[in-house]
């Protein structure tokens, strides 16, 4: 059997060091190989779904027919963000949007640019596999626990946690969605969030609403994942409110014509 020959870097000859153009004395540093070796490493590791491997700034459409100008504005921010992020201390992302807006899109893009562009270590969860992970240690016949798990979720330096609220509240859901944000607040860890549920009160809190507007109003944030962890949502992240139509069915719809 013919082994092929191993490609060695023309620029440090495989030592994964080069030199340091126009110094007074001999100075290295790592090699441009070195970094996309680390980068595609970063981005294997990012746990990025198959369904959102395409996604990228550059590809998030916002100039369709009928597109809602909140796409625009939400495509500058979500750029701006990825290119001045500073992961030791800057605000998270909330974005909220309707089923089809591109969160998630958004979201995935402004990871990889993190990955490949700064070197910064991402790790995307969606929320319910994410409950579904951490109640599946539980089980006395799985060699995972509860902090193997989390561990990584605590540490990263970018965290996405995708459709925030879709898992049905209960005291236990809460409890640990408080542990996850306010353990990575506590370290000013940077984490970018989408939901579908739009930032109001819970129905608990009080507020005066005619009888048709409660019997047509549809859940919240705050009624999914409880009023104290909104108002941290709030001093975590910058939000990002995407409208309009659900733009996957509608093309999904075009193509059938």
């Amino acid at each position: 059997m013919i082994k092929a020959p191993v490609e060695v870097c023309p620029i440090c000859s495989g030592t994964g060091w080069k030199n340091v153009p126009g110094a007074t004395e001999r100075r290295v540093t790592r090699c441009d190989c070195q970094v996309r070796a680390r980068a595609q490493s970063l981005l294997a590791a990012a746990r990025i779904p198959r369904r959102y491997e395409h996604c990228e700034l550059g590809n998030y459409d916002t100039d369709f027919p009928g597109a809602h100008p909140s796409l625009s504005e939400g495509h500058f921010m979500a750029s701006s963000f990825a290119r001045k992020c500073d992961p030791g201390g800057d605000k998270g992302l909330l974005i909220i949007g309707k089923i089809g807006t591109g969160k998630t899109h958004l979201a995935v893009g402004i990871m990889k640019e993190l990955i490949l562009n700064r070197g910064l270590a991402c790790l995307f969860y969606d929320y319910r596999e994410l409950l579904k992970e951490i109640q599946n240690s539980y089980n006395s016949t799985v060699q995972t626990t509860e902090l193997d798990v989390l561990r990584p979720v605590f540490e990263t330096d970018v965290l996405v946690l995708d459709e925030l609220g879709a898992v049905k509240p209960t005291e236990w859901v809460w409890d640990t969605v408080s542990l996850i944000l306010n353990t990575r607040y506590n370290d000013n860890r940077t984490t970018i969030i989408t939901t579908n549920f739009e930032d109001q009160p819970s129905a608990g809190v009080a507020t005066v609403i005619s009888p048709a507007r409660a019997a047509t109003r549809g859940e919240t944030l705050g009624d999914r994942i409880g009023e104290r962890m909104r108002s941290r949502l709030h001093e975590m992240c910058r939000i990002i409110t995407l409208d309009g139509a659900d733009f996957r069915q509608k093309f999904r719809s075009a193509s059938f014509r």
